[in-house]
């Protein structure tokens, strides 16, 4: 391909392309447009630094796993079916057997790798600028691997209308803290005993006499923190108890809660 043949790409066309070869995940003719547009514009250089940076702090973050064989395809699935395309067909130019014709499949490879590589290169676009506004790669990597459990922690303990309260159980203590304008809550205990494989700590919202399933957690440490799935209401009790691995068959508590932390 001559360089007569390229067109001109925009500085928002090429951070994606820019970070998709810092990923090794371009075509190869998005390849040789994101090299020509390089050439034709040093000053880019920057970001194409940036993005090498984002990418090796998500190498260091992550422990390196063999992907299942069907991840691919489970991706795929996944976007079509969250995918949000506006239909500007005009149906009154669309043939009756419009729907037995089968796009080319250069068009839907084009398509479905452009929906495939969108979210990544979102992710290490928002990686790039934490490393741009002066946040060191320490730190993005700290933030890559906080657990969700410890950021939602912090996210109430940071909002003016953080709640907690507290108890006392046989070997321990249990704390749960909320905020309704954060809209979480997790629990965070010291001193749960460890329990056999096949068993595993659930979480409830007690509200009245109706235990409303709210997850389950494995307990590891001296101190364990778990958020609650759902919607707290005020003057519910969060409670665990024991259950079989997976939870509560029926979504009901089988055993007497081993904690139980009224908030009102």
């Amino acid at each position: 391909m001559s360089d007569h043949e390229f067109r001109e790409i925009g500085a928002d066309e090429f951070a994606e392309l820019s970070a998709g070869h810092a990923m090794n995940a371009l075509s190869p003719d998005d390849e040789r447009a994101y090299r020509h547009a390089l050439a034709n514009h040093p000053e880019w250089h920057d970001l194409v630094a940036l993005d090498a940076a984002a990418v090796d702090i998500l190498a260091d973050a992550i422990a390196p796993v063999a992907p299942p064989v069907d991840l691919r395809s489970r991706l795929m699935r996944a976007i079509e079916a969250d995918a949000d395309v506006p239909d500007t067909t005009d149906t009154a130019d669309v043939p009756d057997n419009a729907a037995d014709v089968a796009p080319p499949t250069d068009v839907v490879q084009t398509v479905q790798r452009r929906a495939w590589s969108r979210g990544l290169f979102a992710l290490v676009a928002s990686i790039v600028l934490l490393v741009g506004i002066g946040w060191g790669t320490g730190a993005v990597s700290n933030l890559w691997r906080t657990p969700a459990a410890v950021t939602a922690l912090e996210q109430i303990q940071s909002a003016p209308d953080a709640s907690s309260a507290q108890v006392d159980f046989q070997g321990g203590a249990a704390t749960a803290h909320w905020s309704q304008s954060v809209g979480k809550v997790v629990l965070v205990a010291e001193g749960l005993p460890d329990i056999p494989n096949d068993r595993t700590y659930e979480l409830w919202f007690v509200r009245g006499d109706q235990p409303i399933a709210a997850g389950t957690f494995d307990a590891s440490g001296a101190k364990t923190t778990a958020e609650l799935s759902g919607t707290m209401k005020p003057g519910d009790t969060i409670a665990v108890t024991i259950e079989q691995a997976g939870g509560s068959p029926d979504g009901q508590p089988t055993t007497k809660p081993v904690i139980a932390i009224p908030t009102a």
